[in-house]
């Protein structure tokens, strides 16, 4: 049967909440807080595989570049998906500048010019889930019903995914879409993508866009998206995080309950928080593999794109004088 809404949800987020019934349990989750500047190595090195992939396969078939593209160069761009996400957080330098060029860097393997819109997108996602005219990681209404539960319209939906993120940002009418950052992002886009044209060839980067599609789509990567929020294993819970293997080569994304609850915790410490919580996080329903979530979302007809919690408010905590200084929540701010 066909859903026809989201859920609605008359309760804050929960994450912020948490927040502070953890800290308040396990002060010590504080020293987990801080900035991972080795974070800037890894970004290099994932730029620098795939370019060197793409040097590699330049004169490929075209069957081998799909093939490399969806078994080596997905998993390299995920990860670079990732690093995108760790600098919109300021989690590498303290400088905010130096994180927007390293997300812009990191973003170059990517083909479009998104880690500057995506920085103030998914600051909003933060500090507003669930809010449909803030949120811009939900669907929607109308993506949500043309391809509702059906398995060929998740299939198509999961392939073209980057679009749909794209379509939804323009209900978003409370960020700046350019300025002199985005500017330059594409900038430095531009000069990237015709350079790997000129420089090593057309196959070159068509591998980095067949790279790029299937890290966030018609793959088993592409769970991720679903494992994040979509109501999988619970009508209540609306966060959940993946503890598989697959966090190894992306850089402990799948932390995501963690992550939200602490945001100001870089990507190689969110293992430690759990660690340091676990009558909260054990607690959660959690996935074990995106591989069975991929198949099951796309065939189980119970899963639609309304799968979803949403609410109407701008619920605030009030933060304590002690928490205040310590805690950094994400705010719709991001100059």
């Amino acid at each position: 049967m066909k859903e026809t809404s989201f859920r609605f949800s008359e309760t804050p987020e929960p994450h912020r909440i948490r927040t502070l019934q953890i800290l308040k349990q396990y002060p010590d989750v504080k020293k987990l807080m801080g900035k991972n500047p080795l974070t800037a190595l890894a970004i290099l090195f994932l730029v620098g595989g795939m370019v060197a992939i793409g040097f590699v396969v330049k004169d490929s078939a075209w069957w081998v570049v799909l093939l490399v593209a969806y078994c080596v160069g997905a998993f390299f761009n995920h990860a670079l998906f990732v690093m995108v996400h760790e600098c919109s957080h300021h989690l590498l330098f303290k400088n905010k500048s130096l994180n927007r060029i390293a997300a812009i860097i990191a973003n170059m393997p990517h083909v479009f010019p998104s880690a500057i819109s995506f920085e103030r997108y998914h600051i909003k996602h933060h500090s507003f889930q669930g809010v449909h005219e803030l949120d811009a990681d939900l669907p929607d209404f109308w993506e949500a019903r043309l391809f509702n539960n059906s398995t060929i319209g998740k299939m198509f939906w999961l392939l073209l995914y980057p679009f749909f993120q794209v379509f939804r940002t323009f209900r978003l009418k409370e960020i700046k879409p350019v300025d002199g950052w985005i500017i330059t992002n594409w900038i430095a886009q531009i000069i990237f993508n015709v350079a790997i044209w000129m420089l090593i060839g057309p196959k070159a980067f068509f591998f980095l866009l067949f790279s790029f599609f299937f890290s966030v789509g018609l793959h088993p990567l592409g769970a991720r998206w679903i494992q994040e929020h979509y109501l999988t294993l619970s009508e209540t819970q609306e966060t959940y995080s993946y503890y598989g293997p697959l966090n190894t080569v992306a850089f402990n994304v799948g932390y995501h309950n963690e992550h939200h609850d602490f945001p100001s915790i870089p990507w190689n410490k969110l293992p430690n928080l759990k660690k340091t919580a676990p009558s909260f996080y054990d607690s959660l329903y959690s996935h074990s593999s995106w591989v069975k979530l991929f198949f099951r979302f796309l065939f189980d007809k119970n899963l639609s794109l309304y799968s979803r919690i949403t609410r109407a408010e701008r619920g605030k905590v009030k933060l304590s004088d002690e928490s205040k200084p310590d805690i950094e929540f994400v705010t719709e701010k991001v100059s």
